[in-house]
């Protein structure tokens, strides 16, 4: 998909099609996208903030009158696209931990989800999954109150985003099909990195593990047909998860991914081994300054490495860089997997290309592939903007994977 929006920046247009692609679940709604859009200066991340902000405040504000004039559906509708709106303000101010926006943004865009999550019928339960010595934030959907017993979808975001997010991302659809479906932010994610400093963690299964244990407690979850979907990074999280925690009977990769430093190691020259010794050396300003160079040379660069600094608790970029090449399925993990598999890929991924298809190559269980492409403009990383048509065909998948029809 061409960009509509900053064409001369393609972390500017993905992140505002991300937002217009939420708009298929209710997290925007096209004018109010379109106006933040046309007010933004390109590669301005205090621009970005700005804008997303008040439009954030801006609709939530309507909610909170539509609210207290007993409006319930028009409030309900205007705080899930505040949440996303705020959500998204955030976004870029990742390079300063300290930045007081970034809180003052995330805690409004949980807000005002929680607000909307009590509006729906049913509600949208929160939930805290117990995880070692603390609690991952949830949320839990029922399709209604019958307490049936149903196939239940655990989802969770990537490398940036949020559980609240995940309605839009996947949650909806999976409700409106009959499914019940948990969320959750694991470690490095918004839920936990904001106020807990959590960071993420590359053997999954330990996260995954806990949530599985909570689904269980539950009386509407059908043990023996519990789904896990990773979005985005979460497409090696979920397949890593999946290889050691048996209790999973389906995978969903969306997109797939095989090695999260495979983009990241075609800027160094050498084989692997080569480069981790580089990384992982104690002291290497060569490298370091390589890196801060990349960062100022590429605006993608520079978000990656300050986003990944902050969610992986590293020091510096490089330090960052070591301990991503931890984070992928190789030497064997993805060939343990039996659960049946289905590896979503974007044709113009711009993060990820080549990455599903490597994936897949390697499942040796029930797999399928599954490829989303330009005619319908579904083709962006996580199918963003093409999301009706995406989560239709994923969860015709799973329908048939657990011969369901909710």
């Amino acid at each position: 998909m061409k960009p509509v929006y900053f064409p001369e920046n393609s972390q500017f247009w993905f992140e505002t099609l991300r937002v217009f692609g939420h708009s298929a679940y209710g997290g925007a709604d096209f004018g109010e996208a379109a106006v933040v859009a046309e007010r933004i200066t390109s590669g301005d991340y205090d621009s970005w903030h700005d804008e997303w902000f008040a439009m954030g405040e801006r609709v939530a504000e309507i909610a909170r009158k539509a609210k207290d004039g007993g409006h319930r559906v028009s409030a309900r509708d205007a705080f899930l696209r505040a949440s996303n709106y705020y959500r998204s303000a955030e976004f870029f101010l990742h390079g300063n931990a300290d930045d007081p926006r970034i809180l003052a943004a995330y805690d409004a865009s949980v807000a005002c989800f929680r607000e909307a999550a009590a509006l729906f019928t049913p509600p949208i339960e929160l939930v805290e999954i117990p995880y070692e010595d603390t609690v991952l934030p949830g949320y839990f959907y029922r399709p209604d109150d019958s307490g049936a017993v149903r196939p239940t979808l655990l989802m969770f975001n990537g490398f940036d985003g949020t559980a609240e997010e995940m309605h839009f991302g996947g949650a909806a659809a999976a409700v409106e099909r009959g499914y019940n479906v948990l969320t959750f932010d694991g470690p490095g994610q918004p839920g936990t990195r904001h106020h807990h400093g959590m960071f993420f963690r590359p053997d999954w299964e330990k996260v995954v593990g806990p949530v599985i244990d909570y689904a269980l407690t539950r009386s509407e979850v059908d043990p023996d047909r519990i789904a896990l979907l990773g979005n985005s990074m979460g497409g090696v999280l979920a397949p890593r998860a999946a290889a050691f925690e048996p209790r999973i009977a389906a995978v969903i990769a969306l997109d797939g991914v095989y090695d999260m430093a495979a983009s990241l190691l075609e800027a160094f020259p050498g084989d692997r081994a080569e480069i981790e010794k580089i990384l992982r050396a104690e002291e290497n300003p060569e490298a370091d300054a390589g890196l801060e160079q990349a960062m100022a040379a590429s605006p993608k660069v520079r978000w990656a490495m300050e986003q990944g600094m902050y969610v992986m608790g590293a020091e510096t970029p490089r330090k960052f860089a070591a301990a991503f090449l931890d984070y992928n399925v190789a030497n064997g993990v993805a060939e343990k997997i039996t659960a049946p598999t289905l590896v979503c890929s974007a044709a113009t991924d711009v993060f990820f290309k080549g990455q599903p298809e490597e994936l897949y190559a390697h499942l040796t269980g029930p797999k399928t592939f599954l490829e989303f492409t330009t005619e319908l403009g579904a083709d962006a990383h996580c199918q963003a903007g093409g999301q009706r048509f995406a989560f239709a065909q994923i969860y015709d998948w799973l329908d048939d994977t657990f011969g369901y029809r909710g």
